[in-house]
């Protein structure tokens, strides 16, 4: 079942009257921060004429929009393009408080597939579908479908465009595996990656069998251990909105993903995340990494020593035929901005086919953002420079099934998150206590115990009576 856009596609539960109350309580704080930073009259603050201000996060593939921004999109269009950038916590807190306030300072922002459908359904964002329709030079059915979909509201509107798509995957160092005697399955299975990382440790002086996310946080630590908890079965709500994270099928996953990366895994886990864990592969210290496929341009670069050493291999599994997230960083343009015509013209140029060639040219084939448009993956000169990873993320992307990612049914949408509102809070504040059986300091028993009273706390929230 693949990911649906239907209104009735992403139908959440009406939330109860303490959920009510906590939204009323974060609204009246975020009016409060904006009063107490000037904002409430930041509608003047925002972009005229031909000026539009963007805020996005500072990704690597962000820094390199922004060199090209004035000498290419400005150059042709006229339009010039302030940006604001900052670390991801800090563009969500600022995005989230000047989307939520309307305020119309920012024309544009990056958001995720976790936001978009909630922005769209708080009236935060325009609908892109109506310039998708006269733009038909954008050709939005290139964008490959389970993203396109993910980006889109309750109405069917399309809310965001893509700048990039990312699933999951293993990467695995051939030369390693070889001179090891080790062979990677082309499907492997969880049970199967420990046995490798037991082998593997060691194999070369200052080397771990395998880096894992336990940095807390809903989008680091929670990510991949979310997919494993999938594919053992587990889910953190069933259809009705029940919590089970202390279910034996969840209870399994975490303890195989605790063991796995205290036993096998690299040194300082717990404070490892992905930046971390890119680090350590690039640098030789780990023989395999589970992570974002979006990982793989960079340790292919021309100036990675890891350069053609690395293999690529679906998302490893259990009972599930695929496990691999959903992930994009995507473009949303503000209900509230004053210049939404030259908004998009910026939002179709940095998510154009346009815009991926002359990556391709400026920085090198394998720096192109993909993962979200289908033609990419039958260009030439990006068949040739991602020849290693472009086929294996294509198909874990497309295999993502972001309603249907585990053995039951579910009551929203989401692989790697719950996509309801309250979820970016549960899912950090139960990061913090796994990444502490990570670090030794409880059992995940103890650990699970302590998030399921958190979990439950949303679940008493909702009238989950079914999709």
């Amino acid at each position: 079942m693949r990911c649906q856009s239907s209104p009735q596609g992403r139908i959440r539960s009406r939330p109860r009257r303490a959920a009510a109350v906590r939204a009323a309580t974060a609204a009246a704080t975020a009016g409060a921060l904006c009063a107490l930073s000037a904002c409430a009259g930041a509608g003047a603050l925002g972009s005229g004429g031909d000026t539009i201000n963007v805020l996005m996060v500072n990704n690597p593939q962000m820094l390199e929009l922004q060199k090209l921004t004035a000498k290419h999109f400005t150059k042709e269009t006229g339009i010039k393009v302030k940006f604001t950038v900052l670390p991801e916590n800090d563009v969500r807190d600022k995005i989230s408080q000047d989307f939520a306030n309307q305020a119309g300072q920012y024309d544009v922002a990056t958001l995720s597939n976790y936001e978009t459908p909630i922005f769209a359904k708080n009236g935060w964002l325009r609908s892109l579908t109506p310039y998708t329709r006269k733009d038909k030079g954008f050709d939005q059915q290139d964008i490959l479908p389970p993203v396109r979909e993910s980006l889109s509201g309750e109405d069917g509107q399309v809310y965001a465009q893509p700048f990039y798509g990312e699933s999951s995957f293993l990467m695995y160092r051939k030369d390693v595996f070889e001179k090891e005697g080790l062979k990677m399955p082309k499907r492997p299975t969880w049970p199967q990656v420990a046995k490798l990382a037991a082998k593997a440790d060691s194999a070369e002086r200052g080397m771990k069998g395998i880096c894992l996310r336990g940095l807390p946080g809903w989008g680091e630590l929670i990510a991949p251990l979310t997919t494993v908890v999938n594919t053992y079965g587990g889910t953190w709500f069933d259809k009705d909105w029940n919590a089970r994270l202390n279910d034996p099928a969840f209870r399994k996953a975490t303890k195989f993903y605790v063991d796995l990366v205290r036993k096998h895994g690299e040194a300082g886990a717990a404070q490892s995340g992905y930046a971390e864990c890119l680090n350590n592969m690039t640098q030789g210290k780990t023989a395999m990494w589970y992570d974002a496929t979006a990982g793989a341009g960079s340790l292919e670069t021309a100036k990675s020593k890891v350069k053609g050493k690395i293999g690529y291999v679906p998302a490893p599994v259990v009972r599930t035929k695929s496990s691999g997230w959903l992930y994009s960083w995507a473009w949303g343009l503000q209900k509230a901005s004053r210049n939404p015509d030259k908004a998009w013209k910026f939002i179709s140029w940095a998510s154009s086919k346009e815009y991926e060639k002359l990556v391709g040219k400026e920085f090198g084939w394998a720096n192109v953002p993909a993962g979200k448009r289908a033609s990419t993956y039958e260009l030439p000169e990006y068949k040739k420079a991602a020849g290693a990873f472009g086929e294996v993320t294509r198909k874990a992307i497309t295999e993502a099934e972001p309603r249907n990612p585990g053995v039951q049914q579910r009551p929203t949408i989401g692989i790697q998150f719950v996509d309801i509102p309250e979820f970016s809070d549960l899912g950090t504040k139960v990061s913090h206590e796994i990444s502490a059986a990570i670090a030794g300091r409880q059992s995940v028993d103890k650990a699970l115990q302590k998030a399921q009273e958190l979990a439950q706390e949303v679940s008493d929230d909702y009238e989950g009576r079914g999709r």
